[in-house]
């Protein structure tokens, strides 16, 4: 045999190793996927429970625009809680913007906190949330009992409560959204198997 015959055998083991490497790889990733279950929010059990009916506010949002939370809707509202002084509501504030953007017709969005409104119009200016509703209300906050923040509730179009939680990332976020889509209260019941 001729160096270059031993160097094409060996080129083809080699590539054969890889294959059969890269297969195991593969299956390996397949294994892990479907070990590691997605993150949902982390739902609480207080306030309204998922699938009771949400209490019903009019607002008037710190842009003197009008506000209805709870009730009959066009479309399912998400009501965002957050706060001008928490790095991980800054952090999803370009996930929220995109999903105005992207779901304006099928969602509609509602940021809220309390607090002083002088330092919340600073914060809508800075971060460029003219498009979107805020409201600052105590009780909006305190009917939903929330107690740590970011926290998003998901009202259906009835005004139900159709999902909650608090919520650190756009995963996070975006399983309320997908808990709603399935018709599950939390994206933990759906991979459990007990969907409401």
């Amino acid at each position: 045999m001729d160096a270059l015959t031993v160097s094409v055998v060996l080129l083809w083991a080699a590539v054969i190793a890889l294959g059969l490497l890269l297969w195991a790889l593969s299956r390996q990733v397949g294994v892990l996927f479907e070990r590691v279950a997605p993150m949902g929010a982390l739902v609480t059990d207080a306030g309204p429970a998922v699938g009771t009916a949400s209490p019903s506010f009019a607002l008037r949002g710190i842009q003197s625009e009008p506000v209805t939370i709870g009730g009959a809707a066009e479309r399912p509202t998400l009501v965002f809680f957050l706060s001008p002084t928490c790095p991980v509501c800054k952090k999803l504030i370009p996930v929220l913007k995109a999903l105005v953007r992207d779901e304006r017709r099928r969602l509609s969005v509602v940021l809220a906190s309390d607090g002083e409104q002088a330092d919340h119009l600073r914060f809508v200016r800075e971060q460029g949330l003219e498009a979107m509703p805020y409201v600052l209300s105590t009780e909006l906050g305190m009917s939903y009992r929330v107690s740590r923040l970011p926290y998003a509730v998901l009202l259906d179009a009835q005004g139900t409560v159709a999902a909650k939680g608090l919520v650190n990332s756009r995963e996070q976020l975006d399983s309320l959204l997908n808990a709603h889509d399935m018709g599950t209260p939390t994206i933990q019941q759906y991979l459990g198997g007990s969907a409401a």
